[in-house]
């Protein structure tokens, strides 16, 4: 099968077509021919290397946690799939590639694009756990580093459907988006708690950190560190806030993902796919995430 591999660790470049042998399910699990696959930044930083402390990763690997396709062959034990139907959920052993093992799978709606239904298991499942960890209330203030992304394009939606008034931070070319996401947006960089501010005097009541890009000083300015949340920055011990695993690193909650994706379905949560790339293409599409990009999801499709 086609797969892209990495038999180091390293800049985009690292990610290199290979030829490798259609993996076997075992017990418990289900073979995907996947259709699409999602690129998360957690994927960019586990192949930069940056990660390893957290995320051992034997090499060569296939990176790859998000899939959507069609499964071709059952496990062990598996009796609640069979062949042929559509799934989408999360691979286990990667999922840049033709073919993927998965234990945690959710089944794809008809009306899904498989661009959509890859581009929801991590971000859907993160996103609801992220609300679920800071469990703002009715009438509160959250701020949203990172608003413009896939997952805090999630959070924001989620939120807003709960009542909860939701500051959004993004790239100035991203706040008309996020605008009519429902968000109020402010820009990055110098002067952002002033911003921040101007909109809401008292501070916020909880801070949701997608983006990593050191902005837990600040937010601390905002709101206590018991109520900041970073899903993307590894220094969170040393400004005292919490920290959890984000795109689908911790143990994956299909009910979770089973709840995203009937929203998705009834029309209350829209997921934004961003750009597709062929499998080949993987390291640009690494490029493009660790550059910044348009909001949503970037999808690699084999």
């Amino acid at each position: 099968m086609r797969a892209v591999v990495m038999e180091k660790f390293g800049a985009p470049s690292v990610l290199v077509p290979a030829e490798l042998p259609v993996p076997e399910p075992g017990p418990g699990q289900v073979r995907v021919r996947v259709a699409a696959a999602g690129v998360n930044p957690i994927d960019a930083r586990i192949r930069s290397g940056s990660m390893k402390h957290m995320f051992p990763t034997p090499l060569p690997a296939v990176l790859g946690m998000d899939i959507a396709g069609t499964v071709d062959a059952l496990g062990s034990g598996v009796t609640d799939w069979s062949v042929g139907q559509e799934v989408l959920g999360w691979a286990e052993g990667g999922g840049y590639a033709e073919y993927a093992l998965a234990t945690a799978v959710v089944a794809k709606p008809g009306a899904f694009s498989w661009e959509q239904a890859a581009a929801l298991p991590s971000v859907g499942e993160t996103a609801q756990r992220a609300l679920r960890v800071l469990a703002p209330e009715p009438g509160q203030t959250l701020l949203v580093h990172g608003a413009s992304g896939a997952v805090g394009s999630l959070v924001v939606q989620l939120a807003k459907a709960r009542g909860i008034r939701v500051i959004g931070t993004a790239r100035a070319e991203n706040h008309a988006y996020l605008t009519a996401l429902g968000a109020e947006p402010v820009a990055y960089g110098e002067g952002l708690v002033d911003r921040v501010r101007e909109l809401s005097p008292q501070g916020v009541d909880a801070v949701l950190d997608a983006a990593g890009a050191g902005v837990l000083p600040d937010s601390l300015r905002l709101c206590p560190a018991e109520r900041v949340l970073t899903i993307a920055d590894m220094t969170f011990a040393e400004h005292g806030v919490r920290f959890s695993r984000g795109g689908g690193t911790e143990e994956p909650d299909v009910a979770a993902l089973g709840e995203a994706v009937h929203l998705v379905a009834a029309g209350e949560l829209t997921v934004h796919v961003a750009g597709t790339y062929p499998l080949a293409e993987a390291a640009t599409a690494h490029r493009d995430t660790e550059n910044g990009h348009a909001p949503g999801k970037l999808i690699l499709l084999p």
